[in-house]
């Protein structure tokens, strides 16, 4: 059963957030928030596995929430829900160390799986957020990819193995059965790649792989 701690400020948007997971059997919201504040009170009480946030609250924004619970729980995975899928939220979510960036606007199925992605160690950027990310990649792949194919060269070949399932976006659980790993050895790795790399969470590792052109 995967546990969400759910924040927004507007109690209608958690009904129907909530309606939504309550339609897949495999999540169960543990808690509501109605501002950030709360929001990291209630995830260091009921430590779930997922902490859905709004961006826009009061007293402490959804990304500064992220980041406070990225420091106090970090077995917690944020992602954050929202209508603003401006290209200064994503970065700063990045920043932060989100790893799903999920959109109201959006088909319910995406919050699932997003959900569901995150919850397994994986990354989610909802489809719209994602193809802008993608061709931002695409009009500098030109000056970027040599650097970032040098930086990928200082891994393993088993690291650049789980480096280019993650940036496929396969979670943990899944990079473990296609290389015939155990979990914990996959997220030994994960953990190798982020600090060898200097990136702070695994959808900057992500992008990285696309850069590097280990991702088809």
């Amino acid at each position: 059963m995967i546990r969400v701690l759910l924040a927004d400020d507007e109690a209608v948007v958690r009904a129907g957030v909530r309606a939504i997971l309550g339609t897949d059997p495999g999540i169960e919201v543990v808690a509501e928030a109605a501002d950030g504040h709360a929001a990291v009170d209630l995830t260091l009480a009921h430590r779930p596995d997922v902490a859905l946030l709004d961006i826009r609250m009061p007293r402490l924004d959804g990304l500064a929430a992220a980041a406070e619970i990225g420091r106090l729980a970090p077995a917690v995975a944020a992602a954050v829900l929202t209508t603003f899928g401006d290209d200064e939220y994503v970065a700063r979510a990045l920043d932060e160390g989100v790893r799903g960036f999920l959109l109201k606007s959006g088909d319910p199925r995406e919050l699932i799986a997003g959900v569901h992605a995150v919850a397994g160690g994986g990354a989610y950027l909802a489809p719209s957020v994602a193809a802008r990310v993608i061709g931002r990649l695409r009009t500098s792949e030109l000056r970027r990819e040599p650097d970032a194919r040098a930086r990928v060269e200082s891994l393993t070949e088993r690291e650049r193995a789980v480096l280019s399932l993650l940036g496929a976006g396969f979670s943990n659980a899944e990079i473990a059965q296609r290389l015939h790993l155990v979990e914990g050895t996959v997220k030994g790795h994960v953990s190798a790649i982020l600090a060898r790399l200097g990136l702070s969470n695994r959808v900057q590792a992500a992008l990285l792989a696309h850069d590097a052109g280990l991702t088809s």
